[in-house]
């Protein structure tokens, strides 16, 4: 048996797994324990080679809370966002996830690597480690300031979304919504745009996905750097708020930058429903979209494991094979293939971070 094709994978949400079960983190990370889309030897199998590992602060659970998810396998929907986080006590979750993707890095033994710069992430695949790159999903750990933005990146923060769907002090993010656009509220706010010009300072990448639009074309209109979206798919495909119209798609390709396809059902289905047996479909109409506005040269995986419903042709980490060889059978080639697993990431990592 052939070894898997390597996978760079901009989003997952394995820190917030383990937040929600500290007791059980070595068998979460280590050995697995039989649940969740990731862990260590699953990783392995499946050709996890490298992947942003998002710092992610949940919203207190609220009675009624438990019936949110289920209504979106009933289309049309639109749920309310949830109110915005204290400063302090966000800034403690966001401390404690760092260390526990730290703490990952030490319990590996060497399989798997927290890297800085697109050159350790390169030397980590050349060395058969896995390689961890600290991004945080919703900036309500950095203050308005941004004086935390400067001692997350000193503990190896490199890539940030000033928004997951709640309001930050920085700007808002779209609600779960479908059908429905992304023009949903104001832009960035005084300290957000303070955030973009900070962030491209430390050579932070900024993530699009989960900005509301008015937002996006602010960090558009004031960011040197690519304009990328870890985990989001084409708003033209499925008309889920927190998908990307051909026009974000658009300036997306002019900044060279990028978008990680995400494989969350409710973001991939035309329907907008979380049901995952879909077959591969779906998951190659996004592509074919997003390769054709943006280019080859523009896209790759954005999974969203261990935080969405995902298609049940992937099922977890160990499906990322059966994924290539759906695009093979659909007539991609090898090089885009590479492109789309790999290569694309690395390239933007690059132009963002430099070096």
């Amino acid at each position: 048996m052939t070894d898997p094709i390597a996978v760079f994978d901009g989003h997952n949400d394995i820190l917030y797994r383990i937040l929600m079960q500290p007791e059980a983190r070595e068998a979460i990370w280590l050995s697995g324990e039989g649940a969740g889309h990731l862990d260590l030897p699953r990783m392995k199998a499946g050709g996890f080679a490298g992947g942003m590992f998002a710092i992610y602060i949940p919203s207190p659970v609220e009675d009624g809370d438990a019936g949110l998810e289920e209504l979106m396998d009933r289309p049309p929907y639109a749920l309310d966002l949830p109110a915005p986080l204290p400063l302090r006590a966000s800034q403690a979750v966001a401390f404690d996830l760092a260390a526990q993707l730290m703490w990952m890095e030490r319990a590996s033994r060497g399989a798997f690597r927290l890297c800085r710069t697109a050159a350790e992430i390169e030397a980590a695949r050349a060395a058969g480690v896995i390689a961890g790159v600290m991004h945080m999903e919703g900036a309500e750990g950095i203050d308005p300031g941004c004086d935390a933005l400067y001692a997350f990146h000193a503990m190896g923060l490199r890539s940030l979304g000033p928004v997951w769907s709640r309001p930050t002090a920085f700007g808002h993010g779209v609600p779960f919504a479908f059908p429905s656009g992304p023009d949903t509220g104001p832009g960035l706010t005084a300290a957000g745009r303070r955030l973009v010009k900070d962030c491209n300072a430390l050579r932070i990448l900024i993530d699009l996905s989960h900005l509301n639009e008015k937002g996006f074309d602010d960090v558009a209109r004031l960011s040197d750097a690519p304009l990328v979206a870890t985990h989001s798919n084409a708003h033209a495909v499925t008309p889920s708020s927190r998908n990307l119209t051909d026009r974000q798609l658009d300036m997306i390709r002019e900044s060279a930058g990028m978008v990680g396809l995400n494989f969350a059902t409710v973001f991939l289905r035309p329907d907008g429903r979380r049901d995952p047996v879909m077959g591969w479909e779906p998951v190659l109409r996004h592509l074919d979209h997003l390769i054709g506005r943006l280019g080859e040269d523009h896209v790759g995986f954005g999974s969203d494991f261990d935080g969405a419903t995902v298609p049940d042709g992937i099922g977890d980490v160990t499906g990322l094979p059966r994924l290539i060889d759906a695009l093979r059978a659909h007539g991609f080639g090898e090089t885009l293939i590479g492109k789309l697993a790999w290569g694309n990431w690395l390239s933007v990592l690059r132009r963002s971070w430099g070096g």
